[in-house]
């Protein structure tokens, strides 16, 4: 059977670390889309037009090295903004969403775009200071020196941008189940992730 779990939100409040275990819970397949526009914000860092890097991507292109970086992150934000670069990459995240055996994407728009039709969907979120803290927990840990004032500041920079773009903008869809995370665990945000998707389910 095709059931999709569309899992949305803003940077560092957790929906990667939940969609790959609800994944791995329900033995679905799994696609990170921001990763995607990483790769797409990559080539274009490397010098290429991001709509003809779009039209062009590759499985190869998600392999990069620098792609889980704040670069990438920023490049991949600005990319996502411009329509072309989220129609060209749009059916490939559709027929992912439909495989047989079930998939799970997360990302900042699959709930209301990728797939508004999703049998289950879910929001998930968390306070501005609780995501940077995360994420400059993260950075530090891969070697990046930076305060945690400039990761506050670049996320809400992020989130402005993606929240404001005309195309596909950041929000939960209408019958989305929110998930804060900012005071939970990760076990307490899966346990809250699988019941919802399990009420979902015929």
């Amino acid at each position: 059977m095709a059931f999709t779990v569309a899992i949305d939100g803003p940077a560092a409040a957790g929906k990667g670390t939940i969609a790959r275990a609800v994944a791995d819970h329900f033995g679905f397949a799994y696609l990170d889309t921001g990763l995607l526009y990483r790769a797409v914000g990559q080539r274009m860092l490397d010098g290429e037009d991001p709509v003809a890097a779009a039209e062009a991507l590759r499985a190869e292109d998600l392999d990069h090295p620098d792609l889980r970086g704040a670069e990438a992150a920023q490049a991949a934000s600005k990319v996502a903004a411009i329509p072309e670069v989220r129609a060209a990459l749009l059916d490939f995240q559709r027929a992912f969403s439909r495989r047989l055996g079930g998939a799970v994407l997360d990302g900042r728009d699959i709930g209301t775009v990728i797939c508004p039709e999703a049998e289950a969907k879910l929001y998930v979120t968390a306070s501005d200071e609780t995501r940077a803290a995360r994420r400059h927990k993260e950075l530090v840990a891969n070697g990046r020196e930076i305060g945690f004032d400039e990761v506050l500041a670049e996320l809400r920079e992020r989130d402005a941008r993606d929240s404001a773009r005309a195309t596909a903008p950041l929000k939960p869809a209408e019958d989305a189940v929110m998930i804060d995370t900012s005071d939970m665990t990760i076990e307490q945000a899966f346990v809250a992730a699988i019941t919802a998707i399990s009420q979902r389910m015929p």
